[in-house]
């Protein structure tokens, strides 16, 4: 217990340099000044304000807990995750004539094995994760274009419309969020698995001589970011009533973003799903507030991406700190 408290106290406690005292009272009075927008924005705290927050969270969320995993295997991010979260929607759609409990395992199939691949060529081969994902990424959108000649897909049924609503007073997507977070984190802090992807992304010659097999905690780390990936596709597709790439245009970047934002590492190593959990959230307010005051979608980017660069230079600053 006492270890504990110890533990407890030493992560409360304030930094012990004047420069990591300054960046934190940056981040505080950043938190601050965006609460105090958001509470003196009209309509704000609205009931249909709010299920749209937590729903456009939930969507970037579910992808961004997988990005998570990749990142912090150490290799930065996939440019293919939108156009994984798009075309597992229309796998999920074609596949409702299954079942839902079908068409729900042929898409996390489909989905895991997608980026399994990637994880593979990344692992195995030693391949540039960014080359990678952006070949992946190209033969994506030429095969579902090919396939589909650049139409939605739009079930028969309504097999998917159990995915719809509410438990209790919780939306399920919200719900499908939160359990991906609680799944991803104990995956990170309990497992053999998560031991290793830390230690693979923070040094990968030290988990090599150590004995790990990289490859495979690569390869894992891309499986379970298809699978998280798959969980915001099939809510997306009962949502929206079809399958379309359409879908998941953007939530790559999103994905990345509220990785970054969260405070994960990225050159991988360090971070954690609660860390990606904040920055869901705040990616969907900062979306939610622009959207509500009227700014446009390229305004959106913009923002964020200001966002993004200023945490990346107080992350920076910091590890220079420390250095």
């Amino acid at each position: 217990m006492n270890i504990l408290t110890a533990h407890i106290g030493r992560r409360l406690s304030l930094p012990a340099t004047r420069r990591k005292r300054t960046l934190l009272a940056i981040r505080v009075a950043a938190l601050a000044a965006l609460a105090a927008f958001a509470l003196g924005t009209p309509g704000f705290l609205s009931n249909v304000s709010l299920v749209s927050l937590m729903t456009t969270m939930s969507f970037i969320g579910c992808v961004a807990i997988g990005m998570t995993f990749i990142t912090l295997s150490g290799n930065i991010m996939s440019f293919a995750l939108g156009a994984t979260l798009g075309a597992t929607t229309i796998v999920f759609t074609l596949s409702l004539p299954l079942g839902l409990a079908g068409a729900l395992a042929v898409a996390f199939v489909f989905s895991a094995a997608l980026t399994g691949l990637q994880g593979w060529i990344v692992g195995y081969f030693k391949a540039n994760p960014i080359i990678v994902s952006m070949a992946v990424l190209a033969l994506i959108y030429g095969f579902v274009t090919f396939f589909t000649a650049g139409r939605g897909i739009y079930p028969e049924g309504s097999e998917a419309d159990i995915l719809k609503g509410n438990i209790g007073p919780i939306p399920k997507p919200l719900a499908a969020f939160l359990l991906t977070v609680a799944i991803g984190q104990f995956i990170l802090s309990f497992t053999r698995f998560g031991r290793n992807l830390y230690m693979v992304g923070s040094n990968l010659r030290a988990a090599e001589a150590a004995g790990i097999e990289c490859w495979h905690t690569i390869t894992g780390a891309y499986i379970a970011a298809g699978l998280c990936t798959a969980c915001s596709a099939v809510l997306m597709a009962a949502r929206y009533a079809s399958g379309d790439m359409e879908h998941g245009i953007g939530y790559d970047y999103q994905a990345i973003s509220a990785v970054l934002v969260g405070g994960t590492a990225i050159g991988g190593g360090e971070g954690s799903a609660l860390r990606t959990f904040s920055g869901a959230f705040i990616i969907a307010l900062v979306e939610g507030l622009l959207l509500l005051n009227g700014f446009s979608t390229q305004m959106q980017y913009l923002t964020i991406g200001v966002i993004v660069l200023g945490v990346i230079m107080l992350h920076t600053l910091a590890e220079q700190n420390t250095a």
